[in-house]
């Protein structure tokens, strides 16, 4: 038999933004209700080693990091749901209606956005088996470990551009690997991109499959198998680690034609905020970032979200007492 869950704070997601929310949202006397979502943890949960989330002075791993924020949530008073929404009802909202792949309904008073986003990837051999062992689509989060190393970047855009010149900084040496004879990246980041010499750019490169090391106990990531485009001459490149840098995808597809978005799909907030294009629904997150994309930042912007959601439900509940006393 499917329900109908009515609470005065729906969040959507259950990874570092949503949980801050609800951790807040509950602090705050608004009893959340997390529907967590395909994903629960977020990006996190296929992450090995973090390194720079605050608080940690040795290397922690991304489940149990998200764990702790799952049992930090719920101590303090959030609900969890395991379902995922499938279909959303903003307009005539509040309240705002919400149906999940279970059959349930939920039903809010205000929503805290926080679905994420995903790294695209290549789909190739070895890609998702290696991901996290030799194979990262962050740099800013991955990095360190591949200090003095030598690795490769996959793409031409800004965002592989700017990964290549991070690792530059850090890595022994840096090939980037560009499928085109041109990089779509700006000319600003190209020009410094070109003044490493630590950097190599392959062009008109397809990459194949991620090669691994099995001699170990845990296959990790050796080199990349490589086609050139124009010739069609294979080769094999030798590198320690693996980063795609082809763009992320925000979870936003349920929200179209409900919510403001941006040429990418991210969803628009107001400058210092995170209110959407209507009122009572917020967005928190990769959803709304698509610059940083941070476990940090995506928490702290899952505080915000909250802090602005309880400020939205009192200024409905005064103003509705004061109708009622009029």
């Amino acid at each position: 038999m499917s329900e109908l869950h009515r609470t005065r704070l729906l969040i959507l997601g259950a990874g570092p933004a949503g949980y801050t929310a609800a951790i807040y949202a509950a602090r705050a006397g608004l009893e959340p209700l997390i529907v967590a979502g395909m994903q629960p943890g977020g990006q996190l949960t296929i992450t090995t080693e973090v390194e720079n989330y605050p608080g940690f002075a040795a290397p922690i791993q991304g489940p149990w990091l998200m764990e702790q924020m799952r049992e930090q949530a719920e101590h303090v008073g959030a609900r969890i749901h395991h379902d995922l929404i499938t279909a959303v009802d903003f307009a005539a909202g509040p309240p705002f209606r919400c149906t999940g792949d279970s059959g349930d309904s939920y039903e809010a008073e205000a929503v805290v956005i926080a679905t994420g986003a995903q790294a695209k990837w290549l789909g190739i051999p070895g890609e998702k088996e290696l991901s996290g062992f030799g194979v990262s689509a962050c740099a800013t989060c991955d990095g360190f470990f591949y200090r003095n190393k030598d690795v490769a970047v996959i793409g031409g855009g800004n965002s592989a551009v700017e990964e290549a010149l991070y690792l530059s900084n850090l890595a022994r040496h840096v090939t980037l690997i560009h499928r085109r004879d041109t990089l779509r990246a700006e000319r600003i980041l190209q020009k410094r991109l070109m003044a490493k010499s630590n950097v190599t750019i392959l062009w008109n490169t397809l990459t194949e499959q991620v090669l691994a090391e099995t001699g170990g106990r845990t296959p990790v990531a050796r080199g990349l198998a490589l086609r050139d485009r124009d010739t069609g001459r294979a080769r094999e490149l030798a590198v320690d680690g693996v980063f795609v840098a082809i763009g992320h995808a925000p979870a936003t597809s349920l929200f179209k034609g409900q919510l403001d978005m941006d040429a990418e799909g991210y969803l628009v907030t107001a400058p210092d905020s995170t209110r959407t294009s209507r009122a009572g629904i917020f967005a928190a997150g990769d959803v709304q970032d698509r610059v940083y994309r941070q476990a940090v930042t995506a928490a702290g912007t899952g505080c915000m979200a909250a802090l602005e959601a309880e400020k939205f439900l009192a200024e409905r509940e005064d103003a509705a007492a004061t109708a009622e006393a009029a």
